[in-house]
Parts: C-alpha cells; structure tokens; sequence
C-alpha cells in the first residue's frame, strides 16, 4: 500500500468536511473537497480563506504560508475527481444507507490501495463497510468539531478491517499533528456516548427553566473547565445534527437520555437549526468558520 499524499474529503462543503480540509492542507497534504452543491464548497472555500487570512492577522502563519495552503486545496461537485486519493473520508450526515453507497461508488472510481474513512460519531463502521469491496480498507476516524482548531481523533477499526490499513491511517493522523486514540468499533465511541445523553441534558434543563443558555454554558465553562458551553457546541454541530445523533444512538443503547428532547424537536421544527440558520440557543449575525 503507498504512503498517503493526496486526501479527498467527501461532504466539505458543511463545517465538519471544510474544518478537515484545512486540517489536511495544512500538514503539507493536497485536500480535494467533494460535495453535491456548488453553492456550500464555494461557501466553505471563502470560510477558509477567512479562516487562513485571520491566522495570518494573528502572526500564526505567513502569508507565503497561506497561499501555499490554499494552493494544495481544490473543490469539485465529480465524485471522479477522487479517484487518485489515496485516503477519502467521508463527513456526511449520519445514514448508514448513504455512507454504504457512497462507499460502494467510490469503490469503482478509486485506486485499489485507497483507504476510505468514516468520521461517524455514531454508526457502525463494519456497518458502514459491509459491502462497499475494500472492507479491509475501511476505518473510523471521527473528528471532533471544529476539526481545524481540536485535535483528537477517535480511531476505530471495524471487524474486516486489516492492520495495514488502520496503521497508515494512524500514521497520516500524526502527520497532521493531531492526536489519535483508538476505540472499539461501538455506539458513540468515547465522546458521544458520554456526550450525546450529556447535551440532551443540558437541553433538558433549558427547558426546565433551571437557568438560561448563556448562564448555564458560562456555569459549565467555568465551573468544570470546558472550552466551549455545551450549548455553543449544539449550535455549532447543528440542532438537526444532534437530533440524528439522538436518532442513531437511542436504539442501539436504548439510554432515556440519548432520546431527543421535545425541546430540540420543536427548535428544529421552527428552523432554528444553529449557526448555520442565525439562530439556536444563541442568535448569530456572521457565517464566518468558527475560530476565525
């Protein structure tokens, strides 16, 4: 199996794909953004640019640095222009049944030594695997939000998948300068299945009328050292996101805490999905990459 070069990231145009094209680019890899819609890649890439421009601002980077990072990033709405990858990793939304076509298409476009992987935070990722050809070549590797400013990574391999395989994917991790630890292929891995019952009480509270959001993500931040309220992350991921997450986790481990709080249901319902409507918890007046 060749060594890793070139990273095709499917469904960058949303937060968490652009956030792991930066993460790629940034380590000296060439990144090829793949989504459906012209609109959200065009939308990420001028995210990014920001994202980069305020780096430069802050003296993180040069600005030979930042054009040389834009320079290895590209975009495409042709799930063919992937076909020279030698890692493709999927960001779409959590349905097992559009990740296995997904990964069944890519299996007849990419090379034979392609390794595909997933950053699920809930599905089974020899679920998501079975049946794609390359079951050997399919991991886990789960990113947390915002990818481009979190380092860890959540590995796992799944049933079939060979030790070649996840060591090279472990590998390109640590180039990237992130930080890998391994999990066992299960329900919500580390993070979410602490996480996932954890926001829902959070939202639960809210509800309640314990306290308002800012007060209750000020109390959580100061009180137990968090970077980000929980709140503020429920935003970021997406309302409809965490509804998925409740919808994927709740069945398997059947824990009343992992279901979707009526709250969350209603907000949804009204279109007050986050940042990427203007408005959640917390209300937002710019679209601009998280951190930037």
């Amino acid at each position: 199996m060749t060594e890793i070069r070139k990273v095709g990231i499917c469904g960058a145009g949303g937060t968490m794909g652009a956030g792991i094209a930066i993460v790629a680019a940034r380590a000296g890899f060439e990144a090829v953004s793949y989504d459906q819609s012209s609109e959200t890649l065009a939308r990420a890439a001028k995210q990014t640019e920001g994202f980069f421009t305020k780096s430069v601002e802050r003296g993180k980077m040069s600005d030979a640095d930042r054009e040389a990072v834009l320079g290895r990033m590209s975009s495409t709405t042709d799930l063919a222009a992937l076909a020279d990858c030698d890692l493709v990793i999927e960001a779409i939304f959590e349905n097992l049944e559009v990740k296995q076509e997904l990964f069944g298409k890519l299996n007849n476009i990419c090379a034979d030594h392609t390794i595909f992987a997933s950053n699920t935070s809930t599905l089974s990722i020899t679920q998501i695997a079975s049946g794609c050809g390359r079951e050997d070549k399919v991991v886990g590797m789960h990113f947390c939000l915002p990818a481009q400013l979190m380092k860890l990574i959540e590995m796992s391999p799944g049933l079939n998948t060979s030790d070649e395989a996840f060591k090279l994917a472990w590998n390109w991790t640590e180039a990237t300068g992130q930080i890998p630890v391994k999990t066992q292929d299960k329900p919500g891995f580390i993070l979410n299945a602490l996480l996932v019952p954890f926001n829902n009480d959070v939202i639960r509270a809210v509800e309640a009328g314990v306290a308002d959001p800012a007060d209750i993500d000020k109390a959580i931040k100061v009180g137990l050292g968090y970077k980000m309220g929980p709140l503020e992350l429920i935003d970021l991921i997406g309302l409809d996101t965490q509804i998925r997450l409740c919808e994927s986790f709740y069945p398997v481990t059947l824990d009343p805490r992992a279901s979707a709080p009526p709250l969350l249901r209603r907000m949804v319902a009204a279109g007050h999905l986050g940042r990427k409507s203007g408005r959640g918890f917390f209300t937002y007046d710019s679209n601009a990459m998280f951190g930037a």
